[in-house]
Parts: structure tokens; C-alpha cells; sequence
């Protein structure tokens, strides 16, 4: 991995805060963030680096080089921002998820957009194939934003497999974890024993979500290495087929409510024009402009040694 300086690791951190404050909002991955960030394959390689030859290299060469060998520094620096985002940002896109929620969509709308150019130049070479895969993808993606959401399911089992899924699909591009589990009908479940605190289901959805991330981490290292260019086709798709779930103008058709939390659970898109109420075109524009302009910000503090 590269030498990083202190201001460096500064800069890793705020890319993790934006990624905690986009996992927050429904139908955004904190993924695309990491993406357009330029951390997305240091990311997967560090996670794909812990496995059972840790413990061989903690007794021959210590704590230290075991630190060194799955990049500690920047998945501290990176996870502390997350950290810090849930405790604080996230109460305040809540809050705007609630009260301003055409503001709010219109930033990501425009920085998802921006991201699809982004990511789809990465493509070093276009084929039928990768055309393909990104059309695939983007139909997948589509789909997963119409489904129904389940009822509450709150089998030990179910729940382990929901945690790995979310988890999949919060590094995944374009894909919202969150999303995920309102889709599974599981997110009723954990929320209630994050609130109560029940040690066995959190235990069992961390243990789902930690075997869900390093063995998909896996399977996504192996994508880069050997098919990139497909690959980045597909996670294109995925951003591109997010746009139908945060389009900002909607006709809310079915809520739910989970504790103290109200989720959309079906919804139509409907053009400015068409919505009722106050659709705010102009402020939406000038946010939207503002988040597609965020992209080439973020390339840039990427792209610095």
C-alpha cells in the first residue's frame, strides 16, 4: 500500500464520513463513495486481507506486521469517519430525509450521475460484452429497487444471511444495505435489537455481516484481477439502475413504520411538473449542480499524493 502522511490519513477519514452519511439515506451505497473517491480497490484489498495467515505472521513477526499486512492505518482512518458520521452526520440526513427530502435526493441524484461517468471511464476497453454486463447490471439494480419489502422476519438464521447480504450490498455500488434489509424484512428486527439490546440477534447479524464482507471482498478482489473491465461494467449498471430509487420527485404509495422510524416502502416517480406540493425546481437544479460538481472535487483530492 502507499506511504501516507498525516494529512493524508485526514483526508481518508472525511472520504469516510461521506460514505456513513450516504448509507444512512435509503437507495444510497456508501460504496459509490468509496468509488468515486478513489479508495474502492484499496478498500476491497485490505478487507481481503484478513484470513487465517494473520495468525501465523501475529507469532512469527508481530502485532505490527500483522497491522502493516491489512493496511490498519487507512481501514482506521477510514471506519473512524464512518464512526463519526453515524453519531453525528447522520442525525442531520435524517433529518433532511424526513423534512427535505427533494433537497436532499437532488444532491445524490446529481452526484450519482456524475459517478456513472466516473466509474464508466475506468473502462479501459469497450466490448459487446461490457456493454452487456452494464445493461444486466443496471436492469438487476432496477429490480431490486421495485421489489416489495417483506413482513418482519426474525429467524436467527435468516437473520445471519441478511447481515452478510447488507453488508455485500453497502460495498457494492449503487446498492444500499439499508434498502437491503427493508426488502428482506428484516430491518424491523434489527433496529428493535439495537434499541433493546439484544445481544443475540446483533451478535448473529455481526457475525452474518463480517462473513458476508471478507468472503465477498474475496470474490471481489478476484473480479478485479482477472476481469476489470467487466467488472467495472457491472458495478456502472448497478449506479446507473440506482437512479430509479432516488429520483427526488415521488408519490409516496405505502409507508411503514418501525419503532420510531417511517420508511417508504413503495413509491412512483413523477415529474416536477407533476408532483403535489412545492417541488422547489430551482433549489433542486442548483443542489443537483452541486453534487454532479462534487464528483470532479473528490477526483481531484484522489488523485493527491
Amino acid at each position: 500500500m502507499q506511504a501516507r502522511r498525516i494529512l493524508d490519513y485526514v483526508f481518508v477519514t472525511l472520504k469516510g464520513m461521506a460514505m456513513g452519511a450516504a448509507d444512512v439515506v435509503p437507495g444510497v451505497s456508501g460504496g459509490t463513495i468509496a468509488f468515486i473517491s478513489g479508495i474502492y480497490e484499496e478498500l476491497i484489498t485490505s478487507i481481503n486481507n484478513i484470513d487465517l495467515s494473520l495468525i501465523g505472521i501475529l507469532k512469527k513477526d508481530g502485532i505490527k506486521a500483522v497491522w502493516n499486512k491489512v493496511n490498519g492505518n487507512f481501514l482506521l482512518a477510514l471506519f473512524l469517519g464512518i464512526f463519526i458520521s453515524v453519531l453525528s452526520l447522520a442525525k442531520f440526513l435524517s433529518w433532511l430525509l424526513e423534512n427535505e427530502p427533494i433537497l436532499l435526493w437532488s444532491f445524490f441524484f446529481g452526484l450519482v450521475v456524475a459517478s456513472i461517468f466516473f466509474v464508466g471511464k475506468e473502462i479501459k476497453k469497450w466490448t459487446v460484452g461490457t456493454v452487456v454486463v452494464l445493461l444486466l447490471g443496471a436492469a438487476l439494480a432496477f429490480f431490486i429497487t421495485e421489489l416489495p419489502a417483506n413482513d418482519n422476519v426474525d429467524s436467527l438464521p435468516f437473520l445471519f444471511l441478511s447481515g452478510a447480504l447488507a453488508i455485500c450490498a453497502m460495498i457494492l455500488p449503487g446498492i444500499s444495505g439499508a434498502f437491503i434489509l427493508v426488502l428482506l424484512g428484516s430491518y424491523k428486527t434489527i433496529l428493535d435489537a439495537v434499541h433493546e439490546r439484544d445481544i443475540k440477534i446483533i451478535l448473529t447479524v455481526g457475525v452474518g455481516a463480517v462473513f458476508g464482507l471478507l468472503s465477498f471482498a474475496r470474490l471481489l478482489k478476484w473480479m478485479f484481477n482477472h476481469y476489470k473491465n467487466i467488472t467495472l461494467a457491472l458495478l456502472t449498471g448497478f449506479i446507473l439502475g440506482s437512479l430509479n430509487k432516488i429520483w427526488p420527485w415521488k408519490t409516496v404509495l405505502e409507508t411503514k413504520t418501525f419503532g420510531d422510524k417511517t420508511i417508504v416502502v413503495d413509491d412512483m416517480n413523477v415529474l416536477p411538473g407533476a408532483f403535489e406540493g412545492d417541488s422547489k425546481l430551482m433549489l433542486a437544479i442548483v443542489l443537483a449542480i452541486l453534487g454532479f460538481s462534487l464528483i470532479f472535487i473528490l477526483e481531484r483530492l484522489a488523485s493527491k499524493k
